[in-house]
């Protein structure tokens, strides 16, 4: 790029910086001075000061808006916010998982939590607060990490017409800073020679009412001088940073993708596998033909030269129809291999590929549309240019938080609105002092000549002192003071809470034991009801803004965190104190290797994910501890909940150890095994007895048998002997007989004489 044509860069983002800074914002940046001058103590302007001690009176202040400022910012900025990821699709959510991991990391690393307190700080003293999503290139070894910033509300220019409290709408934001040439050298070392060179003037404006003498505190546009490292005076550049929306034309090319080198060859395979079954169907088919043709012969029907003619056509025609089904086969097969996919882009990549006539061929449609991106310029002085890019996000990466939005670039602060109630009580106070000083130190209207005027002035005041005046002349009158009016009294304290009322900070809040409620409830009373307002202001400004922030980290973080890449995050385990803390590993874009070692993709892809991004509500807001413990103690008495969720909510020191020892279910667990030992012991007995019962109970109805067996064999037994004993009286009576009947037939038989 020519060199006329950086120059006029340059010189653009010096005129647009003085067309941005109008009366508008020259007329707003007096005011928010203003404000933060009382937040910092001072709260009179030189002219005041002067005049009062003209006057007499005393130029004191009784400063009630830095501590309702402190509270307040304690309340916005109590725990660090948290945010949560959606997946878009159910590939996503495991992606969206870990980036609530790595913004708490990136959080960490930026130390955030005293960033955010500072962005709250000038958001409520001097009308906005502005964070910055920023990449440190020069992190983890040059591969870079996300980190946030703060930028000073007084260095941002704004496009006056924009109209939406996250600046989307704005057409540019200008950076200003006034840098030295160490500093600038040290930032941007690629550009020293260009830095060296450089000249201009750093035009730095004063907006407070009160000179450097007359403050306590000492703000930046005190500082006008520098110095190098070697103790010489340093010229001090203004440095311009010029974000811009711009349209980037963009391709959607949907392109055929072709086979790979081994894809190919598996083709290759696949068709000669195909084409030998072909092949040999087409040989059967002419041996086939061949023996029709010969039978046709040797029957007369054709002579032999017409078979070999007719040998030879189908021959032909089958070698035609295998070339055409090679064919056929490896467009089919590589066809099947090919695939499209959809492409985006940008324009110059797309004039490259158009060239190349291979990759125009791939080219199955094109679509051209148009992005937002990020322009950024960079230059020092009216005519210095150092660099300009395109940033890969489509929303500025500086996020303002609004106090009271006024639908332009220029928010009102929570200082403005309690700055007359400040003037009035320290006004109050100090007609009050000053008429207590008139007391005490009278006045005295004497005729001139009458006394001696050192002494008198030396001595008037003092306790007990002899004053004289010479005669001939009337004795000094006092003077005395105006009784002060009782309303002053009454202003005082009806200011003080007039500025509790408008701030919706009240002294409760800030540990005045005369204004709290007597019991847990009323203490939780006072935080629900008492804190509604800076609770809107949260809901309405604060928690949109950190979502934005977030929104915008996501475009950061997925255009920075390409690689894959470790994150160990050091954390308190939930419920636990800091004591128990645990390590955590998240890694993001796992590559995946093929059957030959080379990657061909990535396992939690971190920069194409879709997700969405949702602050968690609240997640920044304190808790009052003492009642919640008394709440959550409550609840136990009650039931509603077991000693390890109430111990969860303490802080006492080893809770998880605690918790296994004194733990109510461990001991329902140890009585539980107790009673178990117990059951098996006497299911034990039990069965013994079972066994015993059962056996006696055998035993008696052996015995009972063995006695009905005995009793029947004895009844058998007596039955048996009685008829033995009937059968052998039976028996002998028979044998009488028949010896009877013997002796009878031998009587008979002998012969008589």
């Amino acid at each position: 790029m020519a060199r006329t044509s950086l120059r006029k860069k340059a010189g653009e983002n010096h005129a647009l910086w003085e067309r941005s800074n109008t009366a508008q914002r020259i007329k707003w940046q007096h005011v928010a001075q203003q404000g933060y001058d009382f937040y910092l103590n001072e709260q009179l302007s030189t002219s005041e000061k002067d005049a009062l001690r003209d006057s007499g009176m005393p130029d004191f202040i009784i400063n009630r808006i830095t501590p309702i400022i402190e509270i307040m910012k304690y309340f916005v900025t109590a725990n660090s916010p948290k945010w949560k990821a959606v997946g878009a699709e159910g590939s996503d959510a495991d992606v969206a998982q870990v980036h609530s991991d790595i913004a708490e990391y990136c959080w960490y690393l930026s130390n955030g939590k005293s960033i955010y307190s500072n962005v709250i700080l000038d958001s409520l003293t001097k009308g906005v607060g502005y964070f910055m999503v920023d990449i440190d290139q020069n992190a983890d070894m040059g591969k870079g990490e996300v980190a946030f910033k703060r930028v000073e509300p007084f260095d941002v220019f704004v496009d006056p017409m924009s109209r939406d409290f996250l600046m989307r709408d704005a057409t540019f934001v200008i950076i200003r800073k006034n840098l030295s040439k160490s500093q600038l050298k040290l930032l941007l070392p690629d550009y020293k020679s260009k830095i060296e060179k450089a000249s201009g003037r750093s035009d730095q404006m004063s907006f407070s009412r009160t000179d450097f003498g007359d403050r306590d505190s000492v703000i930046s546009e005190d500082v006008d001088s520098t110095y190098t490292p070697t103790g010489e005076d340093d010229e001090v550049l203004p440095f311009y940073e010029c974000y811009k929306k711009i349209r980037v034309p963009f391709y959607s090319l949907l392109m055929l993708v072709p086979p790979s080198e081994e894809e190919m060859e598996q083709i290759k395979n696949d068709v000669q596998t195909q084409l030998g079954e072909f092949k040999a169907e087409m040989e059967v088919q002419i041996q086939e033909k061949s023996a029709e043709l010969d039978e046709a012969v040797q029957r007369g029907e054709i002579i032999p030269e017409r078979a070999e003619l007719e040998k030879k056509k189908v021959l032909k025609d089958i070698q035609e129809a295998i070339a055409q089904q090679e064919m056929q086969l490896m467009s089919q097969m590589q066809e099947a291999a090919s695939r499209t996919e959809t492409n985006i882009v940008s324009e110059e990549e797309y004039k490259v590929l158009v060239k190349n006539e291979e990759v125009a061929k791939q080219i199955l449609e094109e679509n051209k549309f148009f992005q937002i991106r990020i322009e950024l310029t960079c230059s020092i002085g009216e005519d210095t240019f150092l660099y300009e890019y395109v940033l890969p996000i489509s929303e500025y990466p500086i996020i303002p938080f609004s106090y009271t939005y006024t639908g332009t670039p220029y928010p009102m602060s929570a200082v403005v609105p309690l700055i007359g109630k400040q003037q009035e009580v320290n006004k109050a106070h100090q007609i009050m002092i000053h008429n207590a000083n008139l007391a005490s130190n009278l006045r005295w209207i004497y005729q001139e000549g009458s006394i001696p005027e050192e002494e008198w002035e030396q001595y008037s005041s003092s306790a007990g002192a002899l004053l004289k005046y010479r005669q001939g002349f009337e004795p000094p009158t006092p003077v005395q003071p105006a009784a002060i009016n009782n309303a002053f009294y009454t202003i005082t304290q009806e200011g003080k809470q007039d500025m509790e009322y408008i701030s919706g900070i009240y002294s409760s809040m800030m540990g005045n034991t005369k204004e709290q409620p007597d019991t847990y409830r009323g203490l939780l009373a006072n935080d629900e009801y008492g804190t509604r307002r800076i609770k809107a202001w949260m809901t309405n400004i604060v928690e949109p803004c950190l979502e934005h922030v977030g929104r915008v980290f996501k475009e950061i973080a997925q255009k920075t965190y390409t690689a894959n890449k470790v994150f160990r995050i050091v954390q308190p385990e939930a419920g636990q104190a800091a004591d128990a803390a645990q390590e955590k590993d998240v890694e993001i874009n796992i590559p995946i290797y093929n059957d030959y070692g080379e990657a061909v993709g990535k396992w939690m892809d971190y920069e194409s994910a879709k997700f969405d991004i949702r602050v968690v509500a609240g997640s920044s807001l304190p808790l009052n501890r003492w009642a919640l413990l008394e709440e959550y103690f409550r609840w136990f008495q009650a039931g509603l909940i077991d000693d390890i969720a109430m111990l969860a909510e303490t802080d006492v020191r080893n809770k998880k150890n605690i918790a296994k020892r004194k733990s109510l279910y461990s001991q329902l667990k140890g009585q539980l095994e107790q009673f178990e030992e117990a059951m098996k012991d006497k299911e034990g007995t039990i069965e013994t007895l079972e066994r015993q019962l059962v056996q006696a109970g055998i035993k008696d109805k052996i015995k009972t048998g063995e006695m009905e067996v005995r009793k029947d064999t004895l009844n058998t037994e007596a039955q048996q002997k009685l008829l033995r004993g009937m059968m052998q009286s039976e028996f002998a009576s028979f044998k009488k007989d028949m010896r009877r009947e013997l002796d009878k037939a031998k009587d008979n038989s002998k012969p008589k004489e």
